[in-house]
């Protein structure tokens, strides 16, 4: 679990630097277009490729450390054994959901590679660059929740922030 922790730790610290990146780009867009008339070829496209990738990285880590938006009324009032369960049940359904993704995702990111496939913009990057953040990064989020549900299954449940600080 500590290779898990720290394999979604590292994924959600590249991810906090696409979007710093990012934030980067599209300011020194905006001062080049509207101060200097002068606007760039790459900035909106290298910063969509960064926001593509930084999602997905995320979402495992955000997972992990129980992040996501969770209703919780109704649970917490459910003695331990049962919650336990349902979380069981819930990560083994973002698992599947993940894989079922993961597979199509993959299918796209190939077919784009084959193919040769470019983005048509100014750039003409290779389609496959932003399609391949989502068979990478649900790849991760399937190992992220079955590693969540052997957690819940082995012990208590983790608190919101617990796991993966």
């Amino acid at each position: 679990m500590r290779l898990l922790d720290a394999v979604e730790l590292m994924a959600a610290r590249l991810a906090a630097i696409l979007l710093v990146a990012t934030g980067v780009m599209l300011t020194y867009e905006v001062v080049a277009r509207y101060f200097f008339v002068k606007p760039t070829i790459w900035a909106a496209e290298l910063s969509q490729l960064c926001l593509i990738w930084a999602c997905p990285l995320a979402a495992p880590w955000v997972l992990s450390a129980r992040r996501h938006i969770r209703v919780t009324a109704v649970t917490q009032l459910l003695p331990m054994g049962l919650r336990r369960g349902l979380e069981i049940a819930a990560m083994l359904v973002v698992a599947g959901f993940s894989l079922i993704v993961l597979w199509f995702g993959f299918g796209i990111f190939h077919d784009s590679w084959a193919r040769g496939r470019t983005t048509g913009t100014m750039l003409d990057l290779p389609a496959w660059l932003p399609e391949a953040a989502i068979p990478a990064g649900f790849a991760l989020l399937t190992v992220s929740a079955l590693g969540n549900a052997w957690r819940a299954a082995a012990g208590p449940l983790p608190e919101e922030g617990e796991i993966a600080e």
